[in-house]
């Protein structure tokens, strides 16, 4: 592919800043610090900034649109820059993976996730890539407390270890493939 849409979910706002829910948006932050990127210029209801990984043309993007609507900004940006849902990759929180761990799919249905849920909707496929971030189970009972709460200072380690995965296996798509990338993250 010589262009793909790189989208980290999160809600905009200090108050989210460094929650869970906004893994996607910490993986593509760091993701533009390794490609000296800024990721400012607001395009489809989204903050983006383009760079170039391994010849290919990368848009990185964090929708701006909190997360259950993300799948407008998403379908706005897909259309803008003349892609298809094929050429998308999607960063965002898993509860159902462990605390560190990644995991990518080249599809498949939304789980408990509305962020994903939304971009279902709006895109009318499933056929686009994910990388899920772990965040793991809540054994609170208020699952949106839990996923907009920070992480312990003993969590924080794990956490970014996480996102770190999360950029490694994007280049790692980037580069080589989806099936070169699950074969060495999804472990």
């Amino acid at each position: 592919m010589d262009r793909l849409l790189i989208a980290g979910l999160g809600n905009p706002g200090l108050r989210y800043r460094k929650t869970r829910h906004n893994m996607g948006f910490m993986a593509i932050d760091c993701t533009s610090e390794k490609f000296s990127v800024k990721v400012k210029k607001q395009r489809c209801r989204a903050l983006t900034g383009e760079t170039n990984i391994g010849g290919v043309k990368v848009i990185l993007a964090k929708p701006q649109t909190f997360m259950n609507a993300s799948g407008e900004s998403i379908r706005d940006l897909l259309a803008y820059y003349n892609l298809t849902a094929e050429n998308l990759i999607v960063i965002y929180d898993d509860m159902d993976i462990p605390l560190g761990k990644t995991r990518i799919r080249k599809k498949g249905g939304s789980g408990s996730h509305n962020g994903m849920k939304s971009i279902l909707y709006h895109l009318e496929t499933e056929n686009f890539t994910r990388i899920r971030i772990g965040i793991n189970a809540s054994d609170d009972e208020n699952t949106v407390r839990y996923v907009l709460s920070r992480f312990t200072k003993g969590q924080r380690k794990a956490a970014f270890a996480g996102i770190e995965n999360a950029v490694e296996a994007t280049v790692e798509i980037v580069k080589n493939g989806v099936d070169a990338a699950m074969n060495k993250y999804n472990k």
